[in-house]
């Protein structure tokens, strides 16, 4: 199967595309977002890498230059290095993740990428003879190692780095302030936040959801393109953030507890099967 079968896009205008792997058939299936600028492009995840989504944009025409100017340089930016979201970042010259979890990426640490795929997941295997059991994050070399407050410039817009822990240690939102969108990743998407992953802890979340409420409160985020499911606005931003919190109490913290043993122990075993 071609990288141009696997993805499929929809632009939004704006130098924006949503783009979605067409065939990974999960509730687990990232967005992926291609923000085009005067001086760089820049996708933000990019999905389990089973076809390279560089070549997709390329045979789909999205990195094509304006009149007379020259090919714009292309960053990948990991909003956290969960299997869903990072596996295709081997296919990218320049990849940029939160120093927080440089090291796992770097190592190829499928334990805290959190790598749980399924055959049934998959509606058409990428090559014959394919089978999920083999699939694993491969080990990349971040090129740029990104922090609380730092600015991606794309030339004539700007994406600041707001790392907000709790889904993992690493997660990040980008902020592009001008147009008040917020890319947000994993951090909220309108559905249950999960919690309870190695590296999650509740205490950070709680603190990255009153920072969203803070920038819908001073008016900085209107639309905001999460890490899965649809787009949503600052009212449905306010609402999930509060909502998590308010539900944060002891039952809430015993429950994520117990689950994130499971999920720990399943995980182990998985990747030592895959390793062995």
């Amino acid at each position: 199967m071609s990288a141009l079968e696997w993805f499929a896009h929809k632009p939004l205008g704006d130098g924006i595309f949503w783009i979605q792997e067409r065939f990974y058939e999960s509730g687990n299936r990232a967005n992926i977002w291609l923000v085009r600028g005067s001086q760089r492009d820049v996708v933000i995840d990019a999905g389990l890498g089973l076809r390279s989504l560089p070549d997709y944009l390329r045979a789909a025409g999205l990195l094509e230059p304006a009149e007379g100017a020259g090919r714009r340089p292309l960053l990948a930016v990991a909003t956290h290095v969960h299997f869903d979201h990072s596996g295709g970042l081997q296919h990218f010259e320049e990849v940029a993740v939160h120093s927080a979890e440089a090291a796992a990426l770097l190592r190829g640490d499928n334990y805290e990428a959190v790598t749980w795929l399924s055959d049934r997941e998959v509606g058409r295997p990428p090559r014959p003879g394919w089978r999920a059991r083999h699939f694993r994050v491969p080990p990349v070399r971040p090129s740029r190692l990104l922090q609380e407050g730092d600015v991606i410039s794309l030339g004539d817009r700007q994406l600041t780095v707001m790392h907000m822990p709790g889904h993992s240690r690493g997660s990040i939102c980008l902020h592009d302030k001008d147009r008040k969108i917020l890319f947000s990743g994993d951090v909220v998407y309108d559905g249950s936040m999960i919690d309870w992953l190695p590296y999650s802890r509740i205490s950070d979340y709680i603190a990255s959801c009153q920072r969203l409420m803070e920038l819908v409160d001073r008016g900085l985020v209107e639309k905001v393109l999460p890490g899965h499911f649809n787009i949503f606005g600052a009212e449905r931003l306010y609402w999930l953030a509060s909502n998590y919190i308010s539900q944060a109490g002891v039952c809430h913290k015993v429950s994520a507890c117990a689950m994130r043993s499971i999920a720990s122990i399943a995980l182990r075993i998985t990747n030592s099967r895959v390793t062995s």
